[in-house]
């Protein structure tokens, strides 16, 4: 079954709220995704992430919410979500606890599954932590692939271990939709950095229905929340953006989308870096040209024969001249293209042979290349 035909894009509890998730938080997301545009731009999942569970569960076996959080249980919050024309995504864990000290679902794989499935849940995000020694994740997670595979209800699997043992080489196989290829992501530009720029070798490994996930967004949070470390500019956040649309990574918001300022809106619902993300052809970009150490070049084949290409400056103090060759990928020097500005969403001109533009300190010139004749 294809369930994600392209990277799936929603929101996520844990980079803002942490252990403060509520059924209240819960539909008033729903709510803004619907208000700010987030649904119409392509956002369709809200996730919540570890604490929501009672520590304890039912005497039998079943998972329960916390009462204080979910004092009408999952399902309504659920129904809620769906009323809204959007999908419903929980957590849990591969082992015998969360990684915040709830129940986990080892050895409960199954009843867990179809827990979930009469909840209503649509994507299931799944843990790495508290793991029986000598028990090897691959081996859980495919019991838990299984498990949901068998309630016949379409959830998608995420599957969350930290890019520990190539999870890109055999996550499909365990029926994983996507899996993260790094450890967790914080509000900051250097984990920005050290992340999105990991990532050049793995392309070969995403396409429909299996996405590297490089972990959440965390564009709008401004230093803020469960993760804050600094926070970034707009131009940073820019910059995160258009790498994570050009690696088909998950689109998976990590602000308060209630309290979105003018310019993480403008960034989070640009349509033409969405379709870049969401391109059916669904290419990741790999890594074309490096100048230096600070300007690299990276390009994402697009169904309609276009190509992709982000032009990065990882100085933070200086404009430079980022170059990129259209023989990198594949295009003759003496064919004319037409450049495309994907944030200014103009077109730059016909060109040959190359471009090389001015881009801001760690900012990023995100264009569409287009070949004419």
């Amino acid at each position: 079954m294809v369930i994600a035909p392209t990277p799936p894009m929603g929101w996520n509890s844990w980079n803002t709220f942490g252990g403060e998730i509520c059924a209240d938080l819960v539909k008033e997301t729903a709510d803004a995704f619907v208000r700010e545009g987030l649904r119409e731009a392509g956002y369709r999942y809200v996730v919540m992430d570890d604490l929501w569970e009672n520590p304890e569960r039912a005497p039998d076996g079943r998972l329960l919410p916390d009462p204080a959080k979910f004092p009408d249980g999952i399902g309504p919050v659920a129904d809620a979500v769906h009323e809204r024309g959007l999908k419903f995504g929980i957590y849990s864990c591969v082992g015998t606890l969360t990684c915040a000290g709830m129940p986990g679902s080892y050895g409960h794989e199954e009843e867990d599954a179809r827990t979930f499935a009469a909840w209503g849940v649509d994507f299931l995000k799944y843990d790495n932590c508290y793991r029986p020694e000598g028990v090897e994740s691959r081996t859980l997670y495919l019991r838990m692939g299984q498990a949901l595979r068998a309630t016949g209800r379409p959830i998608l699997f995420s599957l969350c271990n930290w890019g520990q043992n190539e999870p890109w080489k055999w996550g499909a196989s365990v029926g994983g939709h996507m899996w993260r290829t790094t450890g967790d992501i914080v509000d900051s530009w250097e984990s920005i950095e050290r992340i999105g720029f990991s990532q050049a070798d793995l392309h070969s490994y995403a396409g429909p229905n299996r996405w590297n996930d490089p972990d959440m967004l965390v564009v709008g949070m401004y230093g803020k929340g469960n993760v804050a470390q600094g926070g970034c500019t707009d131009v940073e956040y820019r910059t995160h953006f258009s790498l994570w649309c050009l690696l088909a990574a998950p689109l998976m918001i990590g602000c308060d989308v209630r309290k979105m300022t003018p310019a993480t809106k403008a960034i989070l619902t640009n349509p033409e870096a969405i379709a870049v993300n969401q391109d059916p052809l669904g290419r990741q970009a790999c890594r074309v040209g490096e100048s230096w150490l600070w300007g690299e070049a990276w390009a994402k084949p697009l169904a309609n024969g276009s190509v992709a290409v982000g032009l990065f400056n990882r100085d933070g103090e200086h404009a430079r001249r980022v170059p990129f060759a259209f023989e990198s990928v594949g295009i003759h020097d003496r064919r004319s293209c037409v450049v495309r500005d994907v944030w200014a969403r103009e077109d730059v001109g016909a060109m040959r042979a190359g471009y090389t533009p001015l881009v801001e300190p760690h900012g990023c010139a995100f264009l569409t290349l287009t070949p004419e004749g």
